[in-house]
């Protein structure tokens, strides 16, 4: 059996816009999570074509005892807990999957994105048969609401009901922003259909195990995608091939990183 959610995120932002923004997001969250031996190594980061699919294809290794709650770490064997990433980024689609050398087939995480220039209302997106379809549990993540996020998570700067851009005017985002959107269709928008399926067979911790990885990912795009919208200053004038020496830039330091000092951005939490 697998666990199995579908996340949308809707945001004032466009999908051409939302491409530059997740990969500086992401390159910039690397580094806050790297530091002290743990953190994020990345082995590739290079353009793929396969079977009429295109885009870029990454592959790091998340070193990361310190995120992993306790009951597991009390059962698994010193240095399991590294983890590969291995991600196809053909935009608008994104598919990553996340794999453990220990425990091999009996652990993966499998998330699959839809960016769709709409408002978070389609079904079905990634074309699941009828009978999984059923199954899968749709949580709809709103940005800008400040009780899904945690005292420890909580940053005044990231926060979208605070923040307003600068050069976009866009923000701050009330408690209605969602529908004042929906209302003026010529505005920026877009949704991040984001499918995760997880699978964690090991007895008596298999259920548990699954919930907590779901949770832990609701909890991740919610803050993921708050920072993105409030970093909108920092990433809307930069192009692709700015990206792209970023990326390099951040993929030295983030080995210079992990080889010494403090992880800025952890926060371990038992569950």
């Amino acid at each position: 059996m697998v666990l199995i959610k579908e996340f949308r995120i809707l945001l004032p932002i466009n999908v051409p816009e939302y491409q530059v923004g997740q990969l500086y997001s992401v390159a910039e969250a690397s580094k806050d999570n790297t530091g002290g031996g743990e953190g994020i190594e990345v082995l590739k980061n290079e353009p793929y074509e396969k079977d009429g699919e295109k885009g870029q294809y990454t592959h790091k290794i998340y070193h990361l005892q310190s995120k992993v709650p306790t009951f597991v770490k009390m059962l698994a064997p010193e240095g399991s807990l590294v983890f590969h990433e291995k991600a196809w980024n053909a935009y608008p689609y994104c598919r990553t999957i996340v794999t453990n050398e220990y425990m091999k087939d009996d652990f993966f995480i499998k998330i699959e994105t839809w960016h769709k220039p709409d408002f978070g209302q389609q079904e079905n997106v990634h074309g699941l048969d009828a009978e999984t379809w059923k199954d899968v549990e749709v949580v709809n993540i709103d940005i800008a609401d400040r009780s899904v996020v945690s005292d420890d998570d909580y940053k005044p700067e990231e926060d979208p009901a605070i923040y307003k851009s600068v050069k976009t005017g866009r923000g701050p985002l009330n408690k209605d922003w969602q529908k004042e959107l929906a209302n003026n269709p010529s505005c920026p928008h877009m949704c991040a259909y984001k499918l995760v399926t997880v699978k964690f067979r090991w007895w008596g911790l298999q259920s548990r195990v699954e919930k907590f990885i779901q949770k832990q990912e609701k909890r991740l795009f919610t803050n993921f995608h708050r920072q993105l919208f409030c970093w909108l200053d920092r990433w809307v004038d930069l192009t692709m091939d700015d990206i792209r020496r970023m990326e390099d830039e951040t993929q030295r330091e983030l080995e210079e990183l992990r080889q010494k000092g403090t992880v800025r951005g952890m926060s371990a939490k038992d569950e």
